[in-house]
């Protein structure tokens, strides 16, 4: 009997990322291929880049040029880069990136485990020619739907799209999806795409126009990996707000969440990725109201100054926002808000940044990002000529960033004395027991450290009251002799 093939997946970026490598992963599987962790233990290490900002570009190519450094030492034979970057640059990338023995595009996704067997067999696979995605949908959402069904969406993959006669490892009622991680946190996408068309980002002409997915291919999707044992689902897109538009209801999302809630299993969801300007009165009430949906507010502000905001083709101002937050905070007090802000955009002025920092100082966020602006091929602020020097943008980056790092662990302190409901994810001996709270996502927004990891599991949400903090991170002391606990207690 020949030897099983065998592959590796390495995701770089975000979790909208982390769900396309597990349905390539779930294609990989059903075709007969042995998923690895270890790419030196891989035929092939397939690599999925993130193309958002230099930075992550970078990581990406170091990637995949780490990869490329095991073949010759052990089994590892060819490296195969897929995601945003293959997707952004195509030919370009391969031609600069020789180390890669394969570039596919998402159209090659459906294709994905025959590309592999012939780059892997010595063969050559034409890097795709990059597109703008957005002109493969019609501009109506609402034409969308059936055009989408002959559009490579990755993370929308059903059972149905693999090839014939080949069936889903986990079973036929499984969604095309392999987990590769044993976390008691999964994402699930709602769409992908977006129709905003902010000045600096460049994510739509390679994510393409915003499509959702139908709420019953969402509900199965999280029915399974409640069946796999995952406690907290976390729904991503790029636009989450924007979310039914195209099946012809701007609210679905509403409707959805109250369901998802009620997954047998699924103790809470959150949502990611909200416009500021698509908030409405009913979203708001279902994230701050429903049993086991998180109060949880990952909005997408990035500035606060209105000629910046106007000249990033968005909306807004600080006192909007600042109205936003109290609305929030007037229905549930503890509920998490978290945002990202560039500095340093074209004709930003001191006046400027200084209303950004007055817009920090009063909205009291638990996690903020700050990024110092960079030019991006193909987007509107690329061509603007009103650009700052390099030195001055690198100067207001570390004073806001400085300024962030005070006001979240400010935030945190606020929370001392609070009951934190928080999902437990690990238990090392070294590092000591830690999880998440209801205002934390994964990776992005501190966690919650325990005092003492008596009589815990990972998985379960457990009642804690804060102790302390160490920046960003709360210390919390579990309160293990109370009743079961429920994200609707934590409001």
């Amino acid at each position: 009997m020949p030897e099983r093939r065998t592959v590796a997946l390495v995701t770089l970026g975000c979790a909208r990322n982390e769900v396309d490598s597990e349905e390539l992963a779930g294609r990989l599987e059903a075709d007969g291929w042995q998923l690895v962790e270890d790419a030196e233990e891989a035929d092939v290490a397939v690599v999925n880049t993130c193309g958002f900002v230099e930075a992550a570009k970078k990581d990406s190519v170091d990637a995949l040029l780490e990869a490329n450094d095991l073949k010759g030492h052990g089994r590892t034979q060819a490296v195969v880069a897929v995601g945003c970057m293959a997707e952004r640059y195509g030919k370009e990338l391969a031609e600069a990136l020789p180390e890669a023995d394969g570039v596919l595009g998402f159209d090659d996704y459906a294709d994905i485990s025959d590309r592999l067997q012939t780059i892997l067999n010595g063969g050559i696979h034409a890097s795709h020619t990059p597109r703008d995605r957005r002109k493969l949908l019609p501009i109506s959402p609402a034409e969308r739907q059936s055009a989408g069904e002959e559009v490579a969406l990755p993370g929308h993959g059903a059972p149905s799209d693999l090839p014939e006669g080949v069936a889903p490892v986990s079973g036929p009622r499984a969604p095309l999806r392999r987990r590769l991680d044993g976390s008691p946190v999964a994402s699930v996408k709602l769409a992908s795409g977006c129709d905003r068309r902010c000045s600096f980002c460049a994510i739509p002409s390679f994510r393409g126009s915003f499509i959702s997915r139908r709420p019953s291919d969402v509900l199965n999707e999280t029915r399974w990996l409640a069946e796999q044992g995952v406690k907290e689902i976390m729904l991503v897109s790029e636009n989450n707000t924007s979310y039914g538009k195209d099946l012809g209801d701007i609210r679905l999302l509403e409707t959805l969440l109250p369901e998802l809630a009620e997954i047998d299993g699924v103790e809470r969801v959150r949502v990611s990725y909200l416009q500021p300007a698509e908030m409405r009165p009913g979203l708001i009430d279902v994230l701050t109201s429903t049993p086991n949906i998180a109060p949880y507010f990952d909005l997408s502000f990035q500035h606060s100054a209105p000629d910046v905001l106007r000249a990033m083709r968005r909306f807004g101002d600080t006192d909007r926002f600042l109205e936003l937050l109290d609305t929030i905070r007037s229905k549930a007090p503890q509920a998490g808000v978290r945002s990202n802000f560039i500095v340093g955009f074209p004709g930003e002025t001191e006046a400027d940044l200084a209303e950004l920092e007055r817009f920090l100082t009063g909205a009291r966020l638990d996690a903020i990002g700050v990024f110092g602006y960079s030019d991006e091929e193909g987007t509107e602020a690329a061509t603007y000529e009103n650009k700052l020097d390099q030195d001055v943008v690198d100067e207001r980056l570390a004073r806001v960033s400085r300024l962030a790092e005070e006001l979240v662990a400010q935030r945190a302190e606020e929370r001392v004395g609070e009951t934190v409901y928080v999902l437990v994810e690990s238990l090392d001996g070294d590092e000591g027991a830690y999880g998440r709270a209801a205002h934390q996502a994964p990776e992005t927004d501190g966690q919650v450290l325990f005092t003492s990891g008596e009589g815990l599991t990972v998985g379960r949400i457990v009642e804690a009251k804060v102790v302390g903090t160490e920046g960003v991170d709360l210390v919390a002391e579990p309160l293990l002799g109370s009743l079961p606990c429920t994200e609707e207690a934590a409001r």
